[in-house]
């Protein structure tokens, strides 16, 4: 048999050649070679790896935390916004509330039905937002935009503010505009008492002759008037200025010191002419005369007078008794007459021992008045002349039902026409009119004054200079 042809088994350097010849195609075509062939890696570079990959972990979880801040924060923000805005619309809405109210107010008077129904809609719609409010902040349902619910609600808040303050304006006006059409009322009505109350004093003065020189006219008591009173007043006045002035020649004639004599009764006065300090001497006058004027028996207790059911007729005979007759011959003729007994006591009381003293040399007058009987002379005379109408003056005043009621004022008080009359006819300072109220005021009280019924017959007054310094002689 034919031997079997052996199969032909290629060498190992032709399939080298082959693998080599196949890769180089392979990286021709751009395929890059794998190198299958395990790496064996060194331990600091397994050491380094795991490092790497611990820092980047810890990186990532640091940024999640960070992301996680931020988004809370951001939560927190949005939180506090919304309840800031909840806040400044709950103000808002009170605030509303508050000028429609006012609006309310102010529409009541002057009455404004039509501002009274259009105030009660705005404060039912401003109430009905505030529960509104109410109800989102219970079920947590908050603005979505709060930044400019914010700038919303302040600026509604301050047109509020400025509604009510506006409101606020109209309402003063308003009242100041009834102040000053009552204070025009007032001044017209006071102006006008005074003209009648200068119209009443004028006629009552325009009187020279009347009803004191007839007898029958004076009675009954129901037939006097204020002229009578007045008209015995105007004597009473003008027997003391007769009185004061016989005084002041009798000080100069003794050497005294007048301004000193002035200013201890009336201290720190600042006088306009220097003359004007008889003022002062008329006040001390009146004053001591008129003293106990409302009282029938002077608060003189030695005084017989009867009861008070007899007592106006008893005054009436009195008044007749010495309304015409001179009182020095009375004086003689009756030494313990109730008149007496009023010049007894006011005598002693007006002239001081020193005065009598430096005027006549002694106290021989005075020794006379009290031993129960008158001196004579020019000065007793003229005190004689005084006490009768300041007693008849008296008498008339107790007649009338009510009595007549007697006042001065003090010093330091407010000029008032309707109660005093400047004592200086010729003013050497503007007049009440020409200044302010309170520029004037009253250093003393020259005549008292007096109210007959609701008639007002004014006190005489010396009225403080508007530039007065205290301490000023």
């Amino acid at each position: 048999m034919e031997s079997v042809k052996k199969r032909r088994v290629p060498s190992l350097s032709k399939f080298s050649w082959t693998f080599t010849k196949v890769l180089h195609l392979r990286a021709v075509n751009g395929i890059a070679p794998v190198d299958r062939t395990p790496k064996i890696k060194s331990s600091q570079e397994r050491v380094e790896s795991d490092q790497f990959k611990d820092e980047r972990s810890t990186s990532i979880k640091e940024e999640e935390e960070e992301e996680e801040k931020a988004e809370a924060n951001l939560q927190i923000s949005i939180a506090v916004l919304q309840l800031e805005a909840l806040t400044a619309n709950l103000f808002a809405g009170i605030s509303c509330v508050k000028a429609a109210y006012a609006q309310l107010q102010f529409s009541q008077s002057p009455y404004d039905s039509d501002g009274i129904q259009k105030s009660d809609r705005l404060i039912v719609s401003e109430l009905k937002k505030l529960s509104e409010l109410k109800q989102g902040y219970l079920n947590k349902e908050f603005d979505t935009s709060p930044e400019s619910s914010i700038m919303g609600a302040e600026i509604q808040e301050q047109r509020s503010l400025l509604r009510i303050y506006e409101i606020t304006r109209k309402k003063m006006e308003h009242q100041l505009n009834l102040r000053l059409s009552e204070l025009t009322l007032l001044r017209e009505k006071l102006e006008e008492l005074n003209k009648q109350n200068r119209l009443l004093v004028k006629r009552l003065n325009q009187t020279q002759s009347g009803p004191l020189n007839n007898p029958k006219s004076l009675q009954p008591f129901d037939l006097f008037t204020t002229q009578h009173f007045v008209m015995v007043l105007g004597s009473a006045v003008k027997s003391i200025r007769n009185f004061v002035r016989s005084m002041i020649v009798e000080m100069k004639s003794a050497d005294w010191d007048i301004e000193a004599a002035a200013s201890s009764i009336e201290p720190d006065v600042l006088y306009s002419k220097a003359d004007h300090k008889c003022f002062v001497f008329e006040s001390y006058v009146s004053r001591e005369m008129f003293d106990a004027f409302q009282f029938p028996d002077f608060s003189l207790h030695n005084m017989s007078l009867p009861d008070k059911r007899l007592l106006k007729e008893f005054l009436l005979d009195k008044f007749h008794e010495l309304r015409s007759t001179d009182p020095n011959n009375f004086l003689q003729r009756e030494p313990k007459s109730e008149f007496a007994k009023f010049c007894r006591a006011k005598y002693l009381r007006l002239v001081h021992p020193r005065m009598e003293s430096a005027f006549f040399g002694d106290l021989s007058q005075r020794k006379t008045v009290n031993s129960g009987k008158f001196p004579d002379g020019e000065f007793f005379a003229l005190f004689a002349e005084m006490a009768k109408w300041v007693w008849l003056l008296h008498c008339l005043s107790l007649s009338y039902e009510p009595c007549v009621s007697i006042f001065q004022v003090i010093r330091g008080s407010r000029f008032s026409e309707v109660y005093m009359e400047n004592v200086v006819e010729e003013r050497s300072f503007p007049a009440p009119d020409s200044l302010e109220n309170d520029a004037l005021s009253v250093a003393f009280t020259v005549v008292p004054g007096f109210k007959i019924w609701e008639i007002i017959v004014q006190c005489q007054v010396y009225l403080l200079h508007p530039n007065f310094n205290q301490g000023s002689k």
